[in-house]
């Protein structure tokens, strides 16, 4: 069976800060805010959220159906999609743009400030979800606003469970179209800035909100995460890093874990649990989509 994921498709550009961002940003001069990092190692990736929950749910096993927008530089990205064994079905190309860049700084403390550049990102409403008999289940990334919007009624119209993960783009809806969001989706995950913030937006308590869905996981990076269903909260221990590399694409690799696990009906604790392993697996590698899995590992 297979899991449609719609998101974006992005090349990362990706910076090292050598330093502490908190030793370069004076609190009190934030209203003139004008600082300079120096990054003497520079890196180009495939990223994207579509592409990285895509990459780690193929490296467990799973099918997965990005569904995503390229521009007119996005050939190479299509080309290692199907090399990997990704299915480009829903991803199209669009005339005239980019495909989304996103600028990646991370500092030593693995603290991240990132630009990002929509481009072809932002036609990806074009693409419609349908009822398939294939398809078991999807997910809402960060996307194009008019896209997760559409994508959202689209999933529930056929009947297709999805987790809603706003991510960066949750700064983009107001309380009303989270609480829809919320209203729409099978189970929802973000991380614990996230969640401040959707609870603060929708006026719900992750308790609250955790009785509207089927469960929602709460990402807290290296003490692992919460998992809250039907207004109890349960905390997956965390798995610690061999090393810590590169947090970029963990929360990526978590979900694509999340939709495994979901996909052959486990509970969302064990599907948390998995998440955990893999993204202390990916964190060890450079980049989103660097890293892979054995069947040793998976199962920890």
């Amino acid at each position: 069976m297979s899991a449609v994921i719609c998101g974006s498709l992005a090349f990362d550009t990706i910076m090292t800060f050598e330093g502490r961002f908190s030793e370069q940003i004076l609190p009190d001069q934030l209203h003139i805010l004008n600082v300079s990092f120096l990054v003497p190692a520079l890196r180009r990736e495939f990223g994207g959220c579509a592409g990285n929950i895509a990459y780690s749910l193929r490296q467990l096993g799973g099918q997965p159906l990005p569904m995503a927008t390229v521009g007119t530089d996005g050939a190479e990205y299509v080309e290692r999609m199907k090399t990997l064994g990704v299915s480009t079905e829903f991803v199209h190309q669009v005339s005239d743009t980019y495909t989304a860049q996103a600028m990646i700084m991370t500092d030593r403390d693995n603290n991240q400030i990132t630009a990002f550049h929509p481009g072809a990102m932002m036609q990806a409403h074009v693409t419609r979800i349908e009822a398939r008999s294939d398809i078991k289940l999807g997910i809402i990334a960060p996307d194009g606003r008019d896209a997760m919007l559409q994508h959202a009624e689209q999933f529930k119209a056929a009947g297709i469970p999805f987790v809603f993960d706003p991510g960066q783009g949750l700064p983009m809806f107001d309380g009303k179209d989270l609480a829809h969001f919320v209203e729409l989706a099978t189970w929802v995950t973000v991380n614990d800035y996230e969640a401040k913030m959707l609870c603060e937006r929708t006026g719900l308590s992750c308790a609250e909100l955790s009785r509207k869905v089927e469960g929602l996981v709460v990402t807290l990076g290296a003490e692992g995460c919460e998992v809250w269903v039907g207004g109890e909260k349960t905390l997956v221990p965390p798995v610690k890093a061999t090393e810590v590399v590169d947090p970029t694409g963990c929360g990526d690799a978590f979900r694509g874990a999340l939709l495994f696990g979901l996909e052959q009906g486990w509970s969302l604790e064990r599907c948390a649990a998995l998440g955990n392993r893999v993204g202390a697996l990916k964190i060890a590698t450079r980049g989103g989509q660097n890293y892979t899995l054995t069947a040793a590992q998976i199962a920890g």
